[in-house]
């Protein structure tokens, strides 16, 4: 046999051994997987729900700026939570911020709707967290058993005092208001002739919880008249209301609300106006002392 062609076959066989391995090892490599694509959940409807916008410390009073509205699962709400109705999932993060700009403008609009509106004025009767639902639990409004005593600072007291038109500024005081109470009664160290009287400054710039059973001023502006007074008095003057009760003759002055920036306060030994009227034999005489 030529050669060339023994040489010729022999290349040819040599190629065709390693395209035959080639082929093997290709079909022997393991397939990378056909990428898996996660279905997408489905959208689940959302709510908003009223939490706190700041950490809110028993006492604290409600309000548009310490209240918010926050989107919640609707399947995880709890049955104590203030909700404002059910939002639809947005199809985009475009529209959703679309919504949730429309929301924003309507809670300015109608200072948070009439939902947060209702709450406005509740007292925290439980620390409730920035972020916090808030709850029925935890907070009292006007009117609650136990309003009065969440309402008083540290420190203060609810008293209440007899009230009447006459001896109340013409019924013109309100809660909210801050008054003067003044005692009219028989001077026990005069000795002169005569009949004296005696008025004693009981407590200044007080504030006004309640008339009768009204914690709030009424919205027609009129006079609200009542039988009873409730006022934030100091503990320490306590006992010096209770002895000027007990004599009589309890009058009440309004203060101006420009003059309401002072402190309360009630008698001590070197506080108080003394007004002296002396009738009968001898004249009149008025007398101040500091």
């Amino acid at each position: 046999m030529n050669p060339a062609r023994i040489a010729i076959i022999l290349v040819a066989g040599v190629a065709a051994i390693c395209l035959a391995l080639i082929v093997r090892n290709i079909a022997a490599k393991p397939q990378a997987p056909a990428p898996v694509i996660a279905a997408q959940a489905p959208s689940q409807p959302m709510t908003r729900v009223l939490v706190a916008k700041v950490d809110l410390a028993v006492g604290q009073t409600l309000t548009q700026d310490n209240m918010a509205w926050q989107a919640w699962p609707a399947a995880t709400v709890n049955t104590a939570y203030v909700t404002d109705g059910v939002i639809a999932t947005a199809p985009t993060p475009a529209a959703g911020a679309i919504n949730k700009a429309k929301a924003t403008v309507g809670d300015m609009a109608t200072g948070g709707g009439p939902k947060m509106q209702a709450l406005m004025g509740a007292i925290v009767r439980e620390a409730i967290y920035a972020g916090e639902p808030i709850t029925s639990r935890k907070i009292v409004r006007s009117g609650d058993s136990s309003y009065m005593a969440v309402r008083l600072p540290e420190g203060m007291r609810a008293y209440s005092l007899p009230l009447s038109t006459e001896g109340g500024a013409g019924g013109f005081i309100m809660p909210g208001d801050r008054i003067d109470v003044l005692s009219t009664h028989a001077d026990a160290n005069h000795t002169g002739g005569g009949s004296a009287l005696v008025t004693e400054t009981v407590l200044s710039n007080v504030l006004v919880l309640a008339v009768d059973q009204q914690t709030g001023a009424p919205k027609t502006g009129q006079a609200q008249p009542g039988a009873t007074i409730t006022l934030e008095v100091p503990a320490f003057a306590i006992s010096n209301v209770a002895r000027a009760k007990s004599v009589g003759g309890l009058t009440m002055a309004l203060r101006s609300y420009a003059d309401i920036a002072g402190r309360t306060s009630g008698p001590s030994a070197n506080d108080g106006r003394t007004v002296r009227l002396f009738k009968g034999g001898g004249a009149a005489e008025l007398v101040t002392t500091q």
